[in-house]
């Protein structure tokens, strides 16, 4: 178990909204870097080194999209950057044109999953996916959407209809935003899990962890794919004050 907290939240995960919750932002606000960014950065490594088939997925057909992705993470995060890029913690990345999943999981702490329109449907056809909250890459890649969220017990067919329709209509340079809000036992940010083996799901007074995500939606201009962010955030309870944990 690796614990990576951060001291703070930069939004209140006690105003949940009903599915799918989303609302917009602005580029200016896509990608979030915070007080855990350099350990959280560490573990994405070692993550991706020893544990690749885990993290990372990209069909052939998602490549130029995993490209554009690339290249509009560094213009957003490192402007200056040309051969590699220079981290906030000193670390300097090489930017593989070759493998821009690998270049994205070591820029930001963000894990990325990227969608594509395939008939009525938006499909998963690439992800570097270091944090999953209890579930496995291996069984959503090239799923649709419906089954990505199988088994979300709130995602109905309404649900499924409404989102769909929102990702059709994502604009570039427009992104959407939403949070969940999940408390956790162990504070380990990989917390990968089947579908067939459903956690049980803990309220704010007997768990020791609060993990958020934020979640973001963009539509990338030149290959029209649909990315999903997903900042990670665990707080310990006693410090997140709007859902202090009594346990």
């Amino acid at each position: 178990m690796v614990a990576i907290l951060q001291s703070s939240i930069p939004y209140d995960p006690s105003q949940t909204r009903a599915l799918p919750g989303i609302q917009p932002t602005d580029m200016a606000e896509w990608l979030h870097q915070d007080d855990a960014f350099a350990a959280q950065m560490v573990h994405r490594a070692a993550l991706l080194k020893n544990q690749r088939d885990d993290v990372l997925a990209l069909c052939p057909e998602a490549e130029p999209a995993a490209q554009e992705l690339m290249q509009l993470v560094l213009r957003q995060t490192y402007p200056e950057a040309t051969d590699c890029a220079l981290r906030p913690d000193g670390v300097r990345v090489p930017i593989d044109f070759a493998n821009p999943l690998d270049t994205l999981c070591n820029l930001v702490q963000e894990d990325f999953c990227i969608l594509q329109k395939h008939g009525d449907e938006h499909v998963l056809t690439g992800a570097v996916l270091c944090f999953p909250a209890s579930w496995l890459l291996r069984e959503k890649f090239m799923r649709p959407l419906v089954g990505i969220h199988v088994p979300v017990d709130s995602y109905d067919d309404n649900i499924a209809r409404r989102v769909q329709r929102l990702f059709d209509g994502i604009q570039p340079g427009r992104p959407l935003w939403r949070f969940n809000a999940l408390w956790y036992d162990d504070p380990e940010l990989h917390q990968p899990r089947s579908a067939s083996d459903r956690r049980e799901i803990r309220d704010s007074g007997r768990a020791p962890f609060l993990r958020s995500e934020r979640q973001t939606l963009l539509r990338l201009p030149e290959t029209r794919a649909v990315v999903f962010s997903i900042h990670t955030y665990v707080l310990a309870a006693n410090q997140v004050p709007e859902m202090e944990n009594p346990a």
